[in-house]
């Protein structure tokens, strides 16, 4: 398949029963080129098209996770996209696309007390959803392969600990509903109110604390631990059980490239906090 940009277009204005004006890419988009549409008729929408491996291999099944995890939303009180159309397969647009509703508001980057205890919150929402059918099995992203002292760590003996931890069984915990990529890099805001939980591609069953590990983790790593360690303590009071340090290591040691790869963040300051949280974790 062929990634067309005029065929996913046309695609989706056919889908909408507007044809596209303008398309516009939006920022982010590790998995996929992000498009937002404005059509004749006026109305906007985001065009999701799984352009980047390894994503583009699994894009069939991603953008049909989405879509499911958009229609269980759908009347929550999560103020997630609607799915609109899906090509999964790429049969019109070369790569697999969704095309969804496009909500209000704009990314944070600074992110007050205020709008922690919003995350939180909004945290427990989604957490409370429960969908008429459960989505797949969490998949830890701490893969054994990628258990390897890193060369840049300032705290070896905190790696190997945090190694043995995840090479032992993991705790029981109540199976809940998870974005599975909860971070603030996937919020919208208008003021201090979130107006948009984006990226359900990654939709899961599994650990709460792992969901809230993640934002902690893209916290620590964007910010530093001062808002990760708040944010931990204000999902903590809306938790449905009690934090497990498993889930909290996982999601760190996740964030390690896989054998033969470059770390995910070029910036050394970002390699160190990382450093200095998993440190603090096993600690």
């Amino acid at each position: 398949m062929t990634d067309d940009r005029t065929a996913a277009l046309d695609w989706a204005g056919a889908s909408l029963g507007s044809a596209v004006a303008s398309a516009d890419p939006l920022e982010g988009g590790m998995t996929s080129t992000m498009l937002a549409l404005t059509h004749e008729d006026g109305r906007e929408t985001v065009l999701r098209l799984m352009t980047h491996e390894p994503w583009r291999t699994h894009g069939a099944a991603l953008t049909a996770r989405e879509r499911d995890a958009q229609h269980a939303l759908a009347g929550s009180a999560v103020p997630a996209p609607r799915s609109i159309a899906l090509d999964a397969g790429g049969a019109a647009t070369g790569v697999a696309a969704h095309l969804m509703s496009r909500l209000p508001g704009l990314g944070r980057e600074s992110l007050r007390d205020s709008r922690l205890e919003a995350m939180a919150e909004m945290l427990a929402t989604i957490h409370a959803v429960a969908p008429d059918e459960p989505f797949r099995a969490y998949e830890t992203w701490a893969w054994e392969a990628k258990w390897v002292v890193p060369a840049w760590t300032r705290h070896p003996d905190s790696w190997r600990r945090a190694f043995d931890l995840l090479a032992g069984p993991a705790p029981d915990h109540e199976p809940t509903f998870l974005h599975r990529d909860f971070s603030h890099r996937n919020l919208l805001w208008t003021d201090d109110t979130i107006t948009g939980v984006v990226d359900w591609v990654e939709t899961s069953t599994g650990p709460a604390w792992l969901d809230a590990g993640h934002a902690a983790t893209n916290l620590v790593v964007a910010f530093g631990p001062d808002p990760a360690t708040r944010f931990l303590e204000l999902y903590a009071d809306r938790a449905p059980e009690p934090v497990d340090p498993y889930w909290l290591v996982m999601d760190a040691v996740g964030f390690l490239p896989p054998p033969g790869r470059a770390p995910m963040f070029g910036d050394p300051g970002q390699l160190a906090r990382l450093d200095d949280w998993l440190h603090q974790l096993v600690s």
